[in-house]
């Protein structure tokens, strides 16, 4: 992907942490809080089989929907499953 979507990416990752600070469960693996950029990064790494960096700038948009998506649900979803499920 190109430098410019990469950041535009981060950009979306980063506006997602501060949207989901403060409003996920509790977990017993975090004790002292979850890495929320890591695990919104993870989550496009499982849903797209590629580091965000990585994924080709075709795929730009599926990987800004994603996000869009993971975040206006992920508060909902993670307060009602199992607390040992990663990702969407």
């Amino acid at each position: 992907m190109n430098e410019e979507n990469a950041n535009k990416l981060w950009k979306m990752v980063q506006d997602s942490v501060d949207y989901l600070q403060g409003q996920l469960p509790n977990h017993r693996n975090h004790p002292k809080s979850r890495k929320l950029c890591a695990y919104v990064a993870l989550c496009v790494k499982y849903k797209l089989n590629n580091y965000y960096k990585d994924i080709k700038d075709e795929k730009f948009i599926e990987v800004l929907d994603y996000i869009k998506f993971f975040k206006k649900i992920l508060v909902k979803l993670l307060n009602c499953i199992k607390p040992n499920s990663l990702c969407i």
